[in-house]
């Protein structure tokens, strides 16, 4: 519901796509949380991730200029790393959740995104070298004219949409 009222004001109209993605954005954001916090604890963690993620698809998509089908990237990963930092304060005995175990929340939240910065890395190499890889047998790009032709008629020989 959050992500409509923030489409609306940015784009004038909530969609449909944009609907689903606000669920699926809430559902990424709560999944590293959802054994420790409780229902309300999950409903503002859902609040946060409309407005980060929704915040992160316009930042891609606009300013980077990046076609993130899906807004893959700005809905998952933004998600679920945000997902993992606000799993502290939500799952601390105060607002209702299972508790930290031992330690501080800033204890957590500190080995939380040590986590994040970890996963993200390791990501980041392995993708650059197994993409470096890949290029050795394949090439990771079209020709320029093969990208304006389209590459559903290029590459599979039809077309997608029909335009007329």
């Amino acid at each position: 519901m959050t992500w409509a009222i923030l489409e609306r004001i940015k784009i004038g109209k909530p969609t449909s796509v944009g609907l689903v993605t606000g669920a699926v954005a809430g559902l990424a954001t709560v999944t590293p949380s959802a054994g420790y916090i409780s229902p309300l604890g999950g409903v503002a963690i859902g609040v946060i991730a409309a407005g980060v993620c929704f915040t992160a698809v316009l930042t891609i998509k606009q300013r980077f200029r990046i076609d993130d089908s899906l807004d893959v990237f700005a809905v998952h990963g933004v998600g679920g790393m945000t997902g993992s930092l606000v799993l502290v304060p939500f799952a601390s005995l105060a607002f209702g959740g299972d508790g930290l175990g031992a330690g501080t929340i800033a204890d957590q939240f500190g080995a939380q995104a040590l986590g994040i910065a970890v996963t993200v890395v390791w990501s980041a190499v392995l993708t650059y070298v197994l993409a470096r890889a890949a290029a050795l047998v394949v090439p990771m790009r079209v020709d320029d004219q093969a990208e304006r032709d389209g590459l559903d008629l290029t590459s599979h020989g039809e077309r997608a949409y029909e335009f007329d």
